[in-house]
């Protein structure tokens, strides 16, 4: 799902570090002491999680947890995303440093949906367990939409690229559905603590 360097245009580029800056300096400004800790957690589970991949074209698949970190931080989301992309970009040359601007928009953007998804109320652990379901599998479907999308208006010799990134995605949706179900049933077991997320604006309790 990282996009590799040199192969998009100046204008996609340049659109997508705007964007991500301004959403991760609010971020940043936001971002309480209490919740460093966890948002480097978070950080380094994305890392883990995406750099273990299968290159496909210019792109490539893997798990993203977005899900995940965006459920456990919020708009702090976007902190833990740019970190993990900035250290595999300078330490691995996995994306690169050009595309950080449009890799952090498309994989971070998708994780304000999931966080959405959990602070919805549920009546009973059926509705749940699709809500947290749902926090995995859209995001990454969000995800792999934006990727195609930004393969698609780069040029026509890309579209052919992002509909098979968006299909190659389709398996790794579910898988990554479940993998957040259980692992937000077992956070909720062991450490329900985790599961509270602050908003300057607002405070809210999980469902």
């Amino acid at each position: 799902m990282h996009l590799s360097e040199g192969l998009l245009r100046p204008e996609i580029l340049i659109g997508g570090a705007v964007v991500s800056a301004a959403f991760t300096l609010y971020a940043f400004k936001t971002l309480k002491d209490d919740e460093i800790p966890k948002t480097a957690v978070l950080s380094a589970l994305f890392f883990l999680a995406s750099f273990i991949h299968v290159p496909i074209g210019p792109t490539s698949v893997h798990l993203v947890l977005g899900g995940i970190v965006g459920a456990m931080l919020g708009f702090r989301a976007f902190i833990a995303i740019f970190v993990a992309l900035l250290l595999q970009g300078v330490l691995f040359g996995f994306g690169g440093l050009t595309t950080l601007g449009i890799n952090l928009f498309n994989l971070a953007t998708p994780t304000l949906i999931g966080y959405w998804l959990f602070m919805l109320p549920s009546n009973n652990r059926w509705q749940k367990d699709l809500l947290w379901f749902l926090v995995g599998f859209v995001p990454l479907a969000l995800s792999a939409f934006l990727l195609s999308l930004t393969l698609a208006l780069n040029g026509d010799a890309f579209v052919d690229a992002a509909k098979l990134a968006l299909l190659a995605h389709l398996p790794i949706m579910f898988i990554e559905g479940f993998i957040t179900l259980f692992a937000l049933r077992f956070i909720e077991k062991v450490s329900p603590h985790l599961l509270h997320v602050k908003e300057q604006y607002v405070t809210h309790r999980a469902a």
